[in-house]
């Protein structure tokens, strides 16, 4: 392994299990690599750039699917619904920014989210749980709709686990 390779393959890593904003990590590592006056000062090509930004995109859907996996809604990792809503527009903005598509992870969102909900109404009218939702209705519809979830997927009565609109 070349030191270039090793260099990438250190900052492919270190974006893949960066936090909870994974560009910040992609973007610090670029400085890194390229522009830091400590760095190696490299120039990317077009592979090494596309590996850095499938990193951020691997970390996102991690994110979003830990928060909507019914294991996590009483772990102290969980971030719920609001959050998982606010990193699906972030892996949205970062993958217009970057001329990337979300059409890879989109229906394995869109299945967790489907999953999630049924359990979670589920659980709600049993009686075996009070609601974890901290979005309101029509944040939950916008969100399904964005990830390709129509309504007739949704199960009934989600608007009385939803916040109310404030």
């Amino acid at each position: 392994m070349t030191e270039t390779e090793s260099l990438l393959a250190e900052e492919l890593l270190i974006v893949r299990h960066s936090g909870e904003i994974p560009e910040i990590a992609f973007h610090s590592s670029l400085y890194y690599l390229c522009e830091d006056p400590d760095g190696p000062r490299l120039t990317l090509g077009q592979e090494e750039l596309d590996l850095l930004r499938q990193q951020v995109v691997a970390r996102y859907r991690e994110i979003l699917l830990r928060d909507l996996d019914p294991k996590n809604r009483d772990v102290r990792i969980y971030r719920g619904l609001k959050r998982c809503i606010f990193n699906w527009e972030r892996l949205g903005k970062f993958c217009t920014r970057q001329a990337m598509t979300v059409e890879d992870v989109r229906p394995e969102i869109a299945e967790a989210l489907r999953s999630f909900l049924r359990q979670e109404a589920d659980e709600v009218r049993a009686g075996l749980r009070q609601t974890c939702l901290n979005c309101t209705k029509e944040e939950l519809d916008e969100f399904a709709r964005e990830i390709g979830v129509g309504p007739e997927e949704l199960p009934d009565g989600l608007e009385v686990l939803c916040c109310p609109q404030g």
